[in-house]
């Protein structure tokens, strides 16, 4: 199936070159940082993790959302997430392999991923999070790959897939749940040390992950004529407005806690990020552009004449995206550094190097995901599914 990626009309070529220039490019960024080290980002002791591990933690809730086709489809069989349950499955597969990309730029020598293996640390968080985020791509690449052979062939997708699938739900949630772990379990950061850390990572996941996977759906009937179906749209859109419903109310669960026990440093890094503290603030434009947009998504999302309504949908899912991006992808980590443990504010900001090889990170993760998606088109397109 996979000689499907090597033929394709001018705008898909034009795509795959684009994306290997990109990667081309991040590559060159990447080669400096392993000559000189870590120094060449922004990140230093006072704030260690930055705009890389922003990003994983993103992405692995980008990957833990499939879960939200696959938990209708397997355990309520609804049958209208079968015809995307395999671009969904692509897509955790590409999110965790940016995962795994923003990992090894983080680590400043890629060869310290070998760590892990020849010196296991069973007590550390990071062990379980090697062993759930290599399952879930495990998982989600033997289900999508073999479901989708079988369509090719014209038989009866194999009975132990499903069982698999139902492995992946339970997985899917793990990987999210520990992520978090890796937070919440740090006692010298008011910020994260939170019980409902978990509970908030999945609601932004799960209103994340699909929105972006309904973008890349309505990009896809664009160009290949491959219609997911207006009633999983539709679906997936209530599925997205209740999740960002229960992320917003989180958040202001956080905010009640932080402000009405009055605990300065509880309240310091919130302080920070939407006024600004010690006379710093590089992160209170965005922070408001984030609450602001994830009201404006919500106005869109909740009543059903909007929200299913395509044009207003798109522009919801994009604010929403945008939202939750800031909140996960920037304010979150960053914001957990600030102010230090000697209640100094010390900023951080992503150096260019830094968002090269975030780039380049990004777009090895497009590339895989195209090719996949280019595989599903063509065996979708052989079988009648999509007009030729």
């Amino acid at each position: 199936m996979l000689e499907k990626a090597f033929y394709g009309d001018k705008k898909y070529w034009t795509w795959v070159i684009f994306l290997l220039i990109l990667m081309g490019i991040g590559s060159i960024a990447y080669i400096y940082q392993l000559r000189h080290g870590l120094m060449v980002t922004g990140m230093g002791r006072d704030v260690s993790w930055g705009f890389y591990i922003a990003q994983f933690t993103y992405f692995v809730g980008v990957a833990a959302s499939a879960v939200m086709v696959v938990i209708p489809l397997y355990l309520h069989n609804y049958k209208k997430f079968e015809k995307v349950v395999t671009f969904a499955e692509f897509m955790a597969v590409a999110a965790v392999m940016i995962c795994l990309g923003f990992i090894i730029v983080d680590l400043g020598q890629p060869q310290r991923l070998f760590n892990v293996l020849f010196h296991p640390t069973p007590h550390s968080i990071l062990f379980y999070d090697m062993i759930v985020l290599n399952g879930y791509l495990l998982l989600n690449i033997l289900i999508s790959w073999n479901n989708l052979h079988a369509d090719y062939k014209r038989v009866p997708h194999p009975k132990w897939t499903k069982v698999l699938a139902y492995i992946s739900i339970p997985w899917a949630f793990s990987i999210h749940t520990v992520t978090a772990f890796l937070y919440q379990g740090l006692p010298g950061r008011h910020f994260w040390l939170s019980a409902i850390m978990a509970a908030r990572f999945l609601s932004s996941a799960f209103c994340s992950g699909p929105a972006i996977l309904v973008l890349l759906l309505l990009i896809l009937k664009k160009v290949t004529k491959f219609d997911p179906g207006e009633e999983a749209i539709r679906t997936l859109a209530k599925i997205i407005t209740y999740a960002m419903i229960i992320n917003v109310f989180f958040y202001s669960l956080e905010l009640f806690t932080a402000f009405y026990s009055n605990i300065p440093e509880h309240k310091a890094t919130f302080i920070y990020l939407f006024k600004g503290l010690q006379g710093h603030g590089s992160l209170v434009g965005w922070m408001w552009v984030m609450a602001i947009s994830g009201l404006a998504c919500l106005i869109i999302l909740i009543p059903p004449k909007f929200r299913n309504n395509q044009d207003l949908l798109v522009v919801a899912l994009i604010l929403l995206i945008l939202a939750t991006w800031i909140d996960k992808g920037l304010g979150l980590v960053v914001g957990g550094f600030i102010p230090n443990p000697f209640g100094k504010v010390v900023e951080y900001r992503p150096t260019v190097y830094e968002l090269l090889i975030a780039m380049m990170v990004y777009s090895m993760g497009l590339f895989i995901l195209t090719i996949l998606w280019k595989v599903g088109v063509g065996v979708k397109r052989e079988v009648g599914e999509i007009p030729k």
